[in-house]
């Protein structure tokens, strides 16, 4: 633990063991006064963190999990998959880990940078959605990428890595998850995470991709209420039965996984993720409703076409989808 590092990100880490710490011993450990340790804690709940409290014992965050660390994630990676690897952190706060590589220059074809943050103030879902995210609740991994030419279907890419998220999933032992058209995690119709996929393309030449995958471990009452509110429910890890999620061992998992992904997308498109993505389709024969700028349509999931499209069968006959929001309903 170093001084440069912020104080809640230091309290956090003491934390993290999910033991009793009072405040004058997280004061002494931090070398600062029991009435800051007292705000940071405060911040902390306000940020969503589930932080207990209990006289004559002190502060604890039950089903803690390490923070974030990228010598720790990168140590798990296969050798082949490291040594493809520019750059990796795990910082404390920033406004948007898809935001911060995006800025960053292209590297070689074919080689990523990851980055992680346990605050995000800008984190994003699709059509720029908040997304919640508590500190040591959740995984806010950005990873990018360089192709070398887009590939031609790269429209279905957050299907496949969604793919490549079910896989690292059930690699590190978390069952039961599905996929949502078009880039949702889902476990018995709630939301589990989500995958967000940015671009900076120049015509016929590199593509410069960057990849977010969102994903909930412990999030607390606090923030599943404000995920209700905005019209979601949410699961996570814990709901699973996940106690202690080891997080680093999933993003180190979650890496590998979409970088053998990338590369199969690279060599066959969309088709090599085809079928996984039907097996674990949630919406597969359900009413839905699909909502875009251009207006709202009713019928029942088909499943995907070989292009990551959904089929959709309507009174008016079967119709395709590249774009929209999806929600589940009775069709009248």
């Amino acid at each position: 633990m170093s001084e440069r590092e912020p104080l809640p990100q230091r309290v956090c880490q003491l934390l993290s063991d999910g033991q009793f710490h009072s405040g004058t011993a997280l004061a002494a450990s931090c070398g600062v006064s029991r009435n800051a340790i007292w705000k940071v804690i405060a911040g902390l709940r306000q940020l969503g963190m589930n932080v207990h409290a209990v006289a004559n014992r002190g502060y604890r965050i039950p089903n803690a999990s390490e923070l974030l660390n990228a010598k720790q994630i990168t140590a798990q990676l296969p050798q082949a998959v490291a040594l493809r690897l520019r750059e990796g952190r795990c910082i404390w706060r920033t406004s948007s880990t898809n935001l911060d590589l995006l800025a960053r220059p292209a590297g070689p074809v074919s080689s990523f940078d990851f980055l992680t943050a346990e605050c995000q103030t800008k984190g994003r879902g699709r059509r720029a959605r908040t997304w919640y995210a508590p500190p040591c609740g959740a995984i806010c991994l950005s990873m990018s990428w360089n192709f070398a030419v887009l590939p031609p279907d790269a429209g279905a890419l957050s299907l496949a890595v969604g793919v490549c998220a079910l896989r690292a999933l059930n690699n590190v032992g978390v069952p039961g998850v599905s996929l949502k058209w078009p880039n949702d995690l889902m476990v018995n119709g709630d939301k589990l995470g989500g995958i967000l996929i940015e671009l900076r393309a120049e015509a016929s030449g590199p593509a410069y991709v960057v990849i977010g995958v969102g994903l909930n471990v412990v999030l607390g009452d606090e923030v599943h209420r404000q995920i209700e509110a905005s019209g979601t429910r949410a699961a996570d890890l814990l709901g699973l039965g996940v106690q202690r999620a080891d997080r680093n061992a999933i993003v180190s998992a979650l890496i590998d996984s979409t970088v053998a992904g990338l590369d199969q997308y690279e060599r066959a498109g969309f088709s090599g993720f085809a079928a996984e993505w039907r097996a674990a389709d949630a919406l597969a024969g359900k009413a839905i409703v699909i909502s875009s700028p251009n207006g709202s349509v009713t019928g029942h999931a088909r499943g995907i076409d070989i292009d990551g499209a959904l089929c959709v069968q309507t009174r008016e006959g079967l119709q395709r989808f590249v774009t929209g929001d999806v929600s589940v309903r009775a069709v009248t």
